[in-house]
C-alpha cells in the first residue's frame, strides 16, 4: 500500500510540471498583461510601468525564463505575490480553500446520497413510471446549464424568501450570532449553491448507476441468490450493489477536479467567497501567480481524487490489490 501511494504521488510531479508549463506558455502567448490598464492611465509614467514589468518579470516573452521565475520559488514553497490583491498567493488561497471545499464536498455528498438509491430504483423498476421519472430528473440535470440553473435558484430565493439569494453568511448579524447560529446560517446559505452543483453530478451518477445495476442484476450469481430465497433487499444490497458501484468509485477521482472547475461559475453567480471567484478575477485581470497556483491545486485535486478512488476500490472489491 505504501509503495503504491508513494509511486502515485511521485507520478504527479511530471504531470504538474507539464500542465503548469503549458499554462505559463498560454499566459505568455496571450496579448496584454495586468499592467495594460496602467499604460492607459496618463497620470502614470512609462518609466513606472517598465519598472513594474521588470519587478514582476513581465518584460520578457521567453516562456522558459518566465516559467523559471515562477517554478524556482514555487519549489521552495513560495507561490508568489498577487499582482492585483497585493497579498501572498498562499494566504489568499488558504482563506478561500475551506469555503470551496465546504461547497464542493457538500455537493459531492448530495450527488452520491441521492444518485445511488435513485439509480438502483431505476434499474429495479426498469421501464416503469419510476424509471421514467428518475430518467427525467437525470435528463434535467445533464441538460440545464449551471449558470441558468443558478439564476433560477436565485429567482426562487428572491420570490419566496425561503433561502438567501447569495453570500456565505448574514453579513449584518454575523458578529452577534452564537456559534450554533453561525453554523445554521452557513448551512442555510449553502443549500442553493449545493443543489445547483450537486444536481449536475447527480444526473451523471444516476445514469451510470442504473446501467451498471441493470447489467449486474442479469448475472447468474444474482439469479442464484434469488433461487436460494434471499429477499430482494438482501440481493440488492449484499450482492448487486458492491459490484455495480465500482465504476462510480472509479469516476470519483475525476469528480473532485470537475467539481472545483464547475464551482467557479456557481460561486461567482451566488457570490460565494471561494476559490472560484478568486480564479475568475485572476483570469480576467491576468494575475499570473494566482492562475498558476490554481492550476497546481486543480492537478493536485485530480491526483488526490484518483488516489482516494483507488483505495476505495481496493476496500470495496477484494479482487483488487494495490501492489
Amino acid at each position: 500500500m505504501n509503495t503504491f501511494l508513494i509511486r502515485r504521488l511521485l507520478a504527479a510531479i511530471p504531470l504538474i510540471i507539464v500542465v503548469t508549463f503549458i499554462t505559463k506558455a498560454l499566459l505568455v502567448a496571450s496579448p496584454g498583461n495586468f499592467l495594460a490598464d496602467l499604460r492607459l492611465n496618463p497620470s502614470i509614467t512609462r518609466d513606472y510601468v517598465e519598472q513594474m514589468e521588470r519587478m514582476y518579470h513581465l518584460d520578457s516573452n521567453n516562456v522558459f525564463e518566465r516559467y523559471w521565475y515562477w517554478v524556482w520559488p514555487a519549489l521552495q514553497g513560495d507561490l508568489g505575490y498577487s499582482f492585483t490583491k497585493n497579498a501572498p498567493v498562499s494566504s489568499l488561497i488558504g482563506e478561500r480553500l475551506l469555503n470551496t471545499l465546504l461547497l464542493t464536498g457538500s455537493a459531492l455528498a448530495f450527488s452520491w446520497v441521492f444518485a445511488i438509491p435513485l439509480g438502483m430504483l431505476a434499474a429495479v423498476y426498469r421501464n416503469r413510471w419510476v424509471d421514467k421519472l428518475i430518467g427525467f430528473i437525470s435528463f434535467f440535470g445533464l441538460s440545464i446549464p449551471s449558470i441558468f440553473f443558478s439564476l433560477l435558484m436565485i429567482l426562487f430565493a428572491a420570490k419566496t424568501g425561503l433561502f438567501p439569494a447569495g453570500g456565505i453568511h448574514n453579513q449584518v448579524m454575523w458578529d452577534v450570532m452564537t456559534s450554533w447560529e453561525r453554523f445554521v446560517d452557513t448551512l442555510w446559505h449553502l443549500v442553493l449553491p449545493m443543489i445547483v452543483l450537486g444536481t449536475i453530478g447527480l444526473a451523471q451518477y444516476v445514469r451510470q448507476m442504473r446501467s451498471e445495476m441493470i447489467e449486474t442484476l442479469s448475472q447468474d450469481y444474482i439469479r442464484t441468490a434469488r433461487a436460494k430465497g434471499l429477499s430482494r433487499w438482501r440481493v440488492l444490497t449484499r450482492h448487486a450493489l458492491g459490484n455495480a458501484i465500482n465504476p462510480l468509485v472509479t469516476i470519483f477521482g475525476f469528480s473532485l477536479a470537475t467539481l472545483l472547475a464547475g464551482a467557479l461559475l456557481t460561486e461567482y453567480v451566488f457570490g460565494w467567497p471561494g476559490l472560484g471567484t478568486l480564479i475568475f478575477d485572476a483570469l480576467v485581470n491576468k494575475d499570473e501567480p494566482i492562475v498558476m497556483a490554481s492550476v497546481v491545486m486543480l492537478v493536485l485535486m485530480l491526483v488526490i481524487g484518483n488516489l482516494i478512488a483507488d483505495v476505495l476500490l481496493a476496500i470495496i472489491d477484494p479482487r483488487i490489490r494495490l501492489e
